[in-house]
């Protein structure tokens, strides 16, 4: 089974840029049988897809997240079919906190892009690093192919995916319909909702994460003036996790209630 595990769309993330049925139609075209919608922060996206009337046929669409965390980049995060906590649309939580989250729900987790650019990605913040060893026993797959990512930044990931024996994902992390299934996944066993995939990661069945670099990303095109956009991103996303600290903290009381 061929899937694109890590996918934005117009509908779910604010910088997507292709709409979800183009999505669909487009990795159809390109032999893939299913895709993960990994949206910022949020269920958007694939809430519009359930709420479609009649749905494409013969092709998977599963829900799954990109969580900004406050201090360790961006979190893939796949939940159990029908469980989508409030708490993982409301950017800000600590790594540690947030693993604890999903687990305490059966979901499972991983760093997206963990050795690309600072800030964002995991391996490459202050905090990742320190709790690196920590951090990786944790987690439950590595995004070991994107598409976005030059060669380096990817043979680190699958170096750390092999060395602690990870399942990999692989994903063309597309804003732009020209960057859709660039990354793939191979699994050996159809797949039609999240439970069944989390039960298929915990099991150690293999998985196979490659796919062709994409050469027109925004890092590409700015060159060194990315480093601003970089930077403007880390004040973005530290003003946001404390404007949404106080829904965190209503949720949080709510799940302790539970």
């Amino acid at each position: 089974m061929k899937l694109d595990m890590h996918c934005h769309t117009k509908e779910g993330s604010p910088d997507g840029k292709v709409a979800l049925l183009d999505y669909i139609s487009i990795l159809k075209q390109n032999g893939f049988n299913g895709m993960l919608i990994s949206d910022h922060n949020s269920y958007k996206g694939y809430r519009y897809y359930m709420n479609l009337e009649e749905k494409p046929k013969d092709f998977t669409v599963l829900c799954g997240i990109e969580y900004d965390t406050l201090d360790a980049g961006h979190i893939l995060i796949i939940m159990p079919t029908g469980i989508y906590p409030k708490i993982l649309e409301l950017r800000g939580l600590p790594i540690l906190f947030l693993i604890e989250i999903v687990h305490h729900y059966g979901g499972i987790l991983g760093p997206a892009h963990p050795c690309g650019e600072k800030f964002l990605s995991t391996f490459n913040t202050r905090r990742g690093k320190a709790l690196k060893e920590k951090l990786i026993q944790k987690f439950d797959f590595i995004e070991a192919y994107n598409a976005c990512e030059d060669d380096i930044t990817n043979d680190c990931a699958k170096a750390l995916a092999a060395k602690y024996h990870l399942p990999t994902f692989g994903g063309s992390d597309s804003h732009k319909s020209d960057c859709v299934g660039l990354g793939y996944t191979i699994l050996q066993k159809e797949i039609t909702n999240e439970t069944e995939l989390i039960q298929y990661i915990k099991e150690g069945n293999p998985c196979k994460a490659d796919g062709v670099h994409y050469f027109y990303t925004t890092k590409q095109k700015l060159g060194k003036a990315n480093d601003i956009l970089v930077y403007s991103f880390w004040f973005y996303n530290k003003f946001l996790a404390l404007f949404r600290r106080r829904a965190r903290k209503s949720e949080l009381t709510q799940i302790n209630k539970r």
